[in-house]
């Protein structure tokens, strides 16, 4: 059964709402133009800091963070359906500083950094001041999994140096990238799990090299963008490992939980804003002899992005009561579940709006050929579905031979 959301959740919710389509809508035409006009892409559009300034006064910013100091304090549950909305506008996540990887980011610093840590880069991220990116993929290893990963860091004396190949580094071509989270071998004699440690690395560290930007589908997604990043003997403090050596993993497991709730929760309101887009175009658009909205195909394929939309949103709002019920590890097996079904989903009702646009649907005049490669690209996000499959159908035998040897 759904949770009623709580007075405060559903204020936010209506608020969001409301702020969206006064705001945030009308700025999409306005930072695409400037996209297409600015002699630098890697420039962060004007509208973009205008109305994160309004959503800071508004207090809607920082929603993600169930932590009562630093955000909304919102349980992951109440939060999923704000996620939804700003799903529904890929310029949105960022203008209410809800925007990956930073979220993740400072979810890692509330968890685990030092208050030194804290000071100086979570409460900067809080604010809004600065971005910060994730570097943990490999070019050179199949990183699905990550005991592959073969990027070194070392001790020397009070320091740790850090040599690395990263790609699909997220946030790393925009100019306010101040802070990055290195994943990398600290022990490879370690068991396995205990081999890999995070550390934080300044960007503007010597040795530090964005070697190109990496494109999806063709879209740079300026200007926060992709990259492919080098760390040639990049040295750092030993202050600025995060928890301890051997603990990455351990990391990861925390960061990666409500992170995937927002992945899916946001693909959700794309394909919502997708399928209004499809009944719009549908309704006003006519095809030998009537509106393609009388047409019988066209009301069997707007049946079925709803049904599946339903059937996801279920899933995903469940897991995330699972988390804050008992925990991500507890979830893990309906966390894979949605990691892999609501990118299908988003994906499905997205191709279905951009057959009924017809070759419409196929520019940048309207958001859908953005959105379908958004959502291509969380097949790919923190793990491939094959892992994720492969991870329930364990856990799904392990829960059925238990419950059978109890019968018996």
């Amino acid at each position: 059964m759904l949770k009623e959301l709580s007075p405060k959740a559903e204020q936010l919710r209506q608020e969001l709402l409301k702020f969206m389509d006064d705001f945030v809508y009308p700025a999409e035409q306005t930072v695409k133009e400037y996209k297409e006009t600015a002699s630098d892409r890697w420039t962060i559009p004007p509208i973009i800091e205008e109305l994160k300034q309004k959503a800071k006064a508004q207090g809607l910013w920082n929603l993600f963070l169930d932590h009562p100091e630093y955000g909304a304090g919102l349980s992951n549950y109440e939060y999923s359906h704000l996620c939804e909305i700003m799903g529904r506008s890929l310029i949105a996540p960022e203008i209410f500083n809800c925007n990956a990887p930073d979220t993740g980011n400072m979810e890692v610093f509330v968890k685990y950094g030092t208050d030194e840590q804290k000071k100086q880069w979570l409460e900067p991220l809080l604010n809004g001041e600065i971005r910060s990116c994730f570097s943990m993929t490999e070019p050179d290893v199949a990183s699905s999994d990550a005991t592959n990963i073969q990027s070194s860091i070392v001790r020397d004396g009070d320091e740790y140096v850090i040599n690395a190949r990263k790609w699909w580094t997220t946030g790393a071509m925009d100019p306010r990238c101040s802070i990055a989270i290195v994943m990398g071998k600290t022990d490879p004699d370690a068991e396995k799990h205990k081999q890999q440690s995070m550390i934080l690395v300044p960007f503007d560290t010597p040795g530090v090299k964005i070697v190109r930007p990496l494109t999806v589908f063709g879209y740079d997604d300026a200007p926060q963008g992709h990259a492919e990043v080098h760390y040639d003997n990049v040295r750092v403090p030993v202050s600025n490992m995060l928890l301890g050596e051997g603990r990455g993993f351990e990391i990861a497991q925390g960061r990666l939980g409500p992170g995937r709730i927002h992945h899916c929760m946001r693909a959700i309101g794309a394909a919502e804003r997708a399928l209004e887009l499809l009944c719009r175009r549908a309704e006003s658009r006519v095809a030998f002899g009537s509106t393609l909205a009388e047409k019988d195909v066209i009301k069997e394929i707007i049946a079925e992005s709803r049904l599946e939309i339903e059937q996801v949103r279920l899933l995903t709002l469940n897991a995330a009561h699972k988390i804050d019920e008992h925990g991500a590890k507890a979830a893990r097996k309906e966390i894979a579940m949605i990691k892999i079904a609501t990118p299908r989903v988003s994906i499905n009702v997205i191709d279905r709006a951009m057959q009924v646009f017809g070759g419409a649907g196929l520019t940048e005049d309207f958001p859908l050929a953005e959105h379908y490669a958004n959502a291509r690209t969380l097949r790919l996000v923190d793990g491939p579905d094959q892992v994720h499959l492969r991870d329930v159908g364990r856990l799904e035998l392990r829960e059925q031979l238990k419950a059978n040897e109890a019968r018996q």
